[in-house]
């Protein structure tokens, strides 16, 4: 396994993104102060449930987030409660979305 780290800067200030790497799967998450940002293996009605803001990021086995570097450039497909409340929406922008979580 590997993992990897990136810092993002947004204008609210910095989130910080980091990947978990293993042949054929990928984790990829992006947090900052108020919430997280997520590939579609984290539940965030789970996360709901512990008062955490969370949203999924585009990604199927076909067309894979893949690396942190490519992160940026998805839509958001999925927001809990607490994520929608600080104004993360369905089909906003992840790049967008990166300066309501920090």
């Amino acid at each position: 396994m590997e993992i990897h780290t990136k810092a993002y800067q947004t204008p609210s200030g910095l989130v910080e993104g980091v990947q978990a790497k293993w042949v054929g799967f990928n984790i990829l998450l992006v947090a900052g102060s108020k919430g997280f940002l997520a590939c579609p293996a984290i539940d965030v009605e789970a996360c709901e449930r512990y008062g955490v803001a969370a949203a999924i990021v585009e990604s199927t086995p076909e067309n894979p987030i893949g690396t942190l570097e490519r992160f940026p450039n998805r839509k958001v497909t999925k927001a809990n409660e607490k994520a929608q409340a600080l104004g993360i929406k369905e089909d906003m922008q992840v790049k967008d979305a990166f300066a309501l979580i920090t």
